[in-house]
């Protein structure tokens, strides 16, 4: 897996080829956030994307949810074709 366990959240950065391949990535994400009722922390940079994910109603800890969104947002192509980098 991509993501890495940083202070208490499941953590990725992504690097896309520019702006537009990186804004379409966080909007495939946000559809799946909002159909699985848990939405990431991120924030994006022309083409760096930086995911974090924790569940605030159970005292931010991980729990199931933050892997199954984890599992969902790295099984989109354009994760795939985006470069992983280092936090």
């Amino acid at each position: 897996m991509a993501w890495t366990e940083v202070n208490g959240m499941l953590t990725v950065r992504l690097r896309f080829a520019d702006f537009k391949e990186a804004f379409n990535f966080m909007q495939q994400v946000a559809e799946i956030a909002e159909a699985q009722g848990h939405h990431p922390e991120w924030s994006n940079v022309y083409n760096l994307v930086d995911i974090s994910l924790t569940t605030h109603d159970s005292g931010n800890q991980l729990t199931s949810k933050d892997y199954a969104l984890a599992d969902a947002i790295s099984a989109l192509s354009t994760f795939r074709m985006a470069k992983v980098e280092l936090l």
